[in-house]
């Protein structure tokens, strides 16, 4: 075993689903986590960001439990960690926040010790936890993923992200949980429902793989989950028919919500269009929220080198000064 004095990662945030895919469909983003976890005396934690507030910071925080199930699994023992973290993804907003920790600590921990898991490995790991691969797999690997999970093993297959292809995203301020949102949904449908998502899933995947930016709008339709979390998120209706009149490629609600995403092309003249409507539409329904211009990453979580560590020490020093 080759134990390390120190493992700093940074990890993208992820939006599931994309319409159609749901639990099957992931594209990392570029808004990201950094994690440093290095072997300790004593576990301490420091926590840094608002959108880290309130988590715990004893060995109940999902990133040491995570951690030491990469050690178990690696047949080593680590069990006292200082654990540092910075995160500009919000909590429980549809962005994939805790699955950005749950990689970022499976990375690192692994990494720590010597990288004797494979990446086929982690990602199975990251899905027992998390119990859907998409925000998973987009966070490990980058770019889209499409991706089936039996209960014990993921497979999956990456799809490089058209050059063109960028993200606006609607982040309402207030939270939604996973599991409200999940437990709106039937657990039974018409078989036109499941047809209808079926055939645009393939297709959105095929105008993904192969580019057909033309080919999204149609292909990201849905009856599956958001028709039910519509009530949950007021004006993602609306937006979900309309986006595409003010310039989208097409829309779809962010994970579980309450982002709402669309895609556009980085060409397009109606960007800003775009992104007043969305604001707009949200503030007619009483809900501020902030528009983000977002990228997909390509990377997937990376292991930084004491040169490329510093984003993270800067944003540390600038949170301890502030």
């Amino acid at each position: 075993m080759s134990l390390q004095q120190r493992i700093t990662v940074k990890v993208p945030a992820s939006t599931a689903n994309l319409g159609p895919g749901f639990d099957t469909l992931g594209m990392a983003l570029s808004l990201y986590a950094w994690l440093e976890i290095k072997p300790a005396e004593q576990t301490t934690f420091h926590l840094y960001g608002d959108h880290l507030t309130g988590l715990p910071t004893d060995k109940s925080n999902l990133i040491y439990e995570v951690a030491q199930m990469v050690f178990n699994e690696a047949g080593i023992s680590v069990p006292e960690l200082d654990i540092s973290m910075y995160s500009d993804i919000p909590l429980t907003r549809g962005l994939g926040s805790s699955a950005s920790a749950i990689v970022a600590a499976l990375a690192a921990a692994n990494a720590l010790v010597g990288t004797p898991l494979s990446d086929a490995k982690l990602l199975d790991m990251a899905t027992s936890l998390e119990k859907h691969p998409d925000n998973v797999g987009a966070s490990l690997y980058g770019g889209i993923i499409a991706a089936a999970w039996d209960g014990s093993r993921v497979d999956h297959i990456r799809i490089e992200p058209h050059q063109d292809l960028q993200t606006l995203v609607i982040v309402p301020d207030f939270e939604l949980s996973t599991s409200k949102a999940r437990n709106v949904i039937p657990q039974q449908f018409d078989k036109s429902d499941v047809i209808h998502n079926i055939s645009r899933s393939s297709l959105l995947v095929a105008a993904l793989a192969s580019g057909r930016l033309d080919m999204i709008q149609k292909a990201m339709s849905d009856r599956i989950h958001q028709p039910y979390r519509a009530s949950l998120v007021p004006g993602m209706a609306e937006i979900l028919e309309h986006a595409v009149s003010h310039g989208a490629l097409g829309a779809a609600l962010s994970g579980a919500g309450p982002t709402v995403l669309t895609l556009v092309d980085r060409h397009d003249t109606r960007k800003e269009e775009l992104k007043q409507y969305l604001i707009d539409t949200m503030s007619r329904e009483g809900i501020t929220a902030s528009a983000l211009w977002l990228d997909p990453d390509l990377d997937g979580v990376t292991v930084l080198s004491d040169q490329d560590e510093s984003p993270f020490l800067d944003r540390i020093k600038g949170e301890v000064n502030a």
